[in-house]
């Protein structure tokens, strides 16, 4: 057996937005959304195209879009490059969710939670750990909830997945391991194989069930993605390089910078140093003068540390005085 990517839009959108896909749905959102707890009971899938109801503003694509029996409605994405303002779009897409529930005349209090699921292969936090990530309006300082708080962005990060097959001990594991390895797979791991809409899952991405037009398509799909992830890895690479030779160069500069800072000082002190010889010999000097009519040029030379060609020097130069 051969799988499709799950990865890629149109894959997911066929193994979890088709009409025959509610069951494994409600499975995927319990195990990601609500840690493997059976807390949504049923569901609807629908149109995941947002079209804007307001002239000038974006259109909005999504993967999967469904309506919990509480009302509550789910949007979902498989987001396999890391494009720029990412996170702001994900905001936008839950915010604009939320906003055009409503139709005309109808009050606020007609607004149904919204829940944005974001599935990365990219991390999306990459100074965080964690798995999975929720995010809710709380107040600042004291973290407590806002009590109308009704749009929840939850990221799964499928980089920082690292469980092997044999370590898969919940259902969140195993749908995680589905979307991030089920393309390397060759058939169903046993270990998954139990839950029913996992297998379900497994069936609907066998490439066997595919027709020659799905399987080209989505062969189109899976290199586009492929050559739009090597120029981000490149352009990624040659930005790291481009940083690594302004640190370079601005390392040397400073070290110049510095270097002329210790040449600097190095002459200062040089400077005081050899100021500080120059009158120590001058005292000495001094010193010389005084003793030329009472001793000796060694005695003298003894006395100051002059050599005699200097104190015979000063004698030369007192005498033409």
């Amino acid at each position: 057996m051969r799988f499709i990517n799950p990865k890629t839009d149109y894959a997911f959108k066929k193994i979890f937005g088709s009409t025959e896909s509610k069951d494994i749905l409600i499975s995927f959102l319990n195990a990601l959304v609500y840690e493997g707890n059976s807390t949504i009971e049923d569901l609807e899938i629908i149109n995941p195209n947002l079209p804007p109801k307001i002239q000038g503003l974006k259109d909005t694509y999504l993967d999967v879009r469904a309506t919990l029996n509480d009302g509550t409605l789910v949007i979902i994405e498989m987001q396999v490059l890391n494009v720029q303002s990412f996170g702001k779009r994900v905001l936008f897409n839950a915010a604009k969710t939320y906003a055009f529930q409503l139709q005309a005349g109808e009050g606020y209090r007609m607004l149904k939670p919204v829940i944005a699921l974001t599935i990365t292969d990219f991390e999306m936090f990459p100074d965080r750990d964690k798995l999975i990530s929720r995010f809710v309006y709380r107040e600042n300082s004291e973290g407590w909830r806002y009590p109308d708080n009704e749009i929840d962005l939850v990221f799964v990060e499928l980089p920082k997945f690292t469980k092997e097959l044999d370590q898969l001990e919940t259902i969140t594991d195993k749908w995680i391991y589905f979307i991030k390895y089920a393309r390397s797979l060759t058939s169903i791991p046993e270990n998954m194989d139990d839950i029913s809409e996992l297998h379900r899952a497994f069936e609907i991405a066998n490439q066997a069930d595919l027709t020659p037009s799905e399987l080209e398509d989505l062969e189109r799909r899976e290199m586009f993605i492929y050559d739009q992830q090597g120029a981000i890895n490149l352009g990624i690479e040659r930005g790291r390089e481009l940083g690594r030779e302004l640190g370079r160069e601005e390392g040397r500069e400073e070290g110049r910078e510095e270097g002329r800072e210790e040449g600097r000082e190095e002459g200062r002190e040089e400077g005081r140093e050899e100021g500080r010889e120059e009158g120590r010999e001058e005292e000495k000097r001094v010193i010389a003068r005084k003793l030329l009519a009472q001793l000796d040029d060694e005695a003298i030379a003894s006395a100051t540390g002059l050599s005699l060609k200097a104190i015979e020097e000063l004698r030369q130069e007192v005498s033409n005085d």
